[in-house]
């Protein structure tokens, strides 16, 4: 393989061109514009696209970002369908994305092993006081809350960084709207990056093109700065031929200047900037400055097909913990239809009636593959075969991919290679998985065969009910309802879940994770809390209800889970949704409202559950989880805490000791 890879594009050769193309077979890039200026500096060269079409404070921010990068080479991306043939092409060359044959325009990647989860140690927010980043951890603590760089120390680390990283490299300029274009909802971000990766996976999860620029008013734009931080050429050979650099990783949030920096790593959130970066650090202090809420959450419309009414639904859980899965459902409950509106992320702003209504910023899915199936979410294995990017699976003999969760599915004698590349991997003689933990299937939206007919509706959706949960094999029910809005924000905040393998934490520990936003706080918890709990003191809002999920409850001799789950969680939204319409079927508990004995339809399940199990509280695990939120609150949010949470727990703690 040469010493070069997919940020390497120095001029539009017909060289670079096979030969196949060179005939009537040549794709319409050839003829791709070409800016009317020669050079933007003596080292650097506009190669595609018209750098003097650009907006004035874009072309200001593009021409800083050259001097300091020192690209040879700018592509101005237009998000079209001959732009994406061009970049899929180079990076086929290059060795880093493989074509899947036994699907439709499927490609896989295959990244160094060391750049391969978020990173959300080497993440930081830079602001003038650390309080207005995360609150100050009591006893010396570390901040579990987020981290802080003052922005000199920041200035320091990035000058370190950035000055000529991308020495022999193309500079991609990407233009994208976070949500629907032209919705008061949505905003627009500018990301510079050296990886032509990135700009196939950003085309997926965001609404890219020239037709962001046109729509670009008032120059008002969040500035998103990427470099893979390798140089050409090479000092070093590549693993899987990824360009990373991760002794140097770093992800900067400088939101007094809307703007994030991220260097060292090409995947995932450290790298599409548009994911975690924009839409839920940056997102949630522009929320707080303007009166609105960036969540970790899915979106899904429930209609019953009966009466013909629906509702919409956010849900917060931690990554890797269903919401996917949740937001893709197939219901067996054959009256309910489930409608998809976004599986990861929401923007919520209470409209002029005082409606809380949602967008889905994104315009894709950046799933998690393991454990995706026919049995667990048919919806997302039918959109992922076209027009997909995977990365981190394993690869089959027959030209597609495999993951954890997939036996069932495979045929026999099809051969498979791991991630890691071990030929004719079987699970029986390997001591190591076939696909990585965190591998992903990067996809549009639009595919997705149930997505809502209101999903790009730039007015958003009218949500209805917030659902927190997460994973929870011991002592928490299967559902719950808040007794009132601040009480539900307490639930909230007290949110935890055993870790997954989003990030590079150790899976099976319960950790702390209020909203599901733990790494995604973009400023102070407790200001965040009490920007939540500021919606409940306004008149005229009509609030959601609030309530907690636990699909993953254990118990029983064998110790495994009690609910079904996938498929069967429509009955939990059955019994949601009904409250939502005040239905009396909740009966009160010290933790807030559970299903009356007879009110949660099980008709028709194939096994029989254990309600008694499912919503037992038992007193000595309720006894430590308050013991535990105590703790977390005085360490880690301090004097920052609202008191009205406080007063939350201080209830919890007092109806734990009277009513269980």
């Amino acid at each position: 393989m040469p010493e070069t890879d997919s940020g390497s594009i120095k001029v539009m050769e017909e060289s670079r061109i096979p030969a196949r193309l060179l005939k009537n077979e040549r794709p319409n890039f050839i003829t791709a514009p070409l800016s009317t200026t020669p050079a933007l500096f003596d080292y650097t060269r506009v190669i595609y696209g018209d750098f003097n079409a650009l907006p004035n404070k874009v072309r200001h921010y593009v021409e800083e970002s050259v001097r300091l990068c020192k690209p040879d080479t700018i592509h101005i991306c237009d998000g079209s369908e001959r732009e994406n043939e061009l970049l899929t092409y180079i990076l086929q060359k290059d060795g880093i994305i493989k074509k899947l044959p036994k699907y439709n325009n499927c490609w896989l990647a295959k990244t160094d092993p060391a750049d391969v989860a978020r990173v959300e140690r080497l993440t930081y927010i830079s602001s003038d006081l650390q309080r207005d980043t995360v609150p100050t951890p009591k006893y010396g603590a570390k901040s579990q809350l987020g981290n802080w760089m003052s922005p000199d120390d920041m200035d320091n680390e990035l000058n370190m960084r950035f000055p000529d990283c991308m020495k022999g490299r193309t500079m991609f300029i990407i233009p994208f709207s976070m949500g629907p274009l032209g919705s008061p909802m949505s905003k627009i971000g500018i990301q510079l990056t050296d990886s032509a990766y990135v700009v196939a996976s950003m085309r997926i999860m965001t609404r890219m093109g020239t037709n962001i620029l046109q729509a670009l008013k008032d120059d008002n734009f969040v500035k998103c700065l990427h470099s893979v931080g390798r140089p050409l050429p090479l000092t070093s050979p590549l693993h899987n031929n990824w360009p990373c650099y991760p002794k140097m990783t770093l992800v900067a949030h400088l939101p007094e200047r809307n703007e994030i920096c991220s260097f060292g790593s090409g995947y995932g959130g450290n790298s599409l900037l548009g994911k975690k970066c924009f839409a839920l650090r940056i997102g949630s202090i522009l929320g707080h400055r303007e009166g609105w809420l960036a969540e970790h959450m899915l979106i899904l419309g429930i209609e019953n097909k009966t009466t013909g009414v629906k509702k919409y639904i956010a849900a917060a859980f931690p990554s890797a913990c269903g919401k996917t899965n949740l937001a893709m459902m197939t219901p067996t409950l054959s009256n309910y239809k489930i409608t998809c509106v976004g599986d990861d992320i929401a923007w919520m702003r209470f409209d002029d009636q005082g409606r809380l209504r949602a967008i889905n910023p994104e315009a894709g899915f950046f799933g998690v593959a393991p454990g995706t199936s026919m049995k667990t979410n048919p919806i997302a294995m039918q959109t992922i075969k076209a027009n997909t990017i995977f990365t981190n699976v394993a690869e089959t003999s027959d030209g597609g991919v495999f993951w954890e969760g997939l036996e069932k599915e495979i045929e026999q004698g099809v051969k498979i290679k791991s991630w890691l590349g071990d030929e004719d991997w079987k699970k029986e003689e390997s001591d190591r998985p076939a696909a990585h933990a965190n591998s992903r299937f990067c996809t549009p939206a639009e595919q997705c065969p149930i997505m809502d007919p209101a999903w790009e509706d730039p007015q958003g959706v009218p949500i209805d009910a917030i659902i927190f949960g997460g994973r929870r094999p011991t002592g928490v029910p299967l559902v719950y309802e808040s007794f009132n809005w601040q009480h539900g924000v307490f639930i909230g905040a007290s949110m935890r879940s055993e870790s997954t393998a989003a990030a590079e934490h150790v899976a099976k520990q319960i950790m702390h994770d209020p909203f599901a936003m733990r790494p995604f706080f973009g400023y102070n918890f407790g200001d965040y809390l009490k920007h939540w709990l500021s919606f409940g003191q306004k008149e005229g809002l009509v609030l959601p209800k609030i309530f907690h999920v636990n699909w993953f409850r254990k118990g029983g001799p064998n110790n495994s889970f009690l609910w079904p789950g996938f498929g069967e969680n429509a009955r939990v939204l059955d019994w949601i949704v009904r409250r939502c319409n005040n239905e009396d079927i909740a009966k009160k508990t010290a933790i807030g409202y559970v299903p009356k004995f007879d009110s949660l339809n099980l008709e028709g399940l194939e096994e029989p559950v254990d309600l008694d199990a499912l919503f037992s509280l038992p007193r000595e695990f309720w006894e430590n989880e308050v013991n535990a939120i105590y703790k977390y609150f005085d360490e880690q949010v301090n004097d920052d805490l609202p008191k009205e949470i406080m007063g939350e727990l201080k209830n919890l703690e007092q109806r734990i000791h009277t009513e269980l």
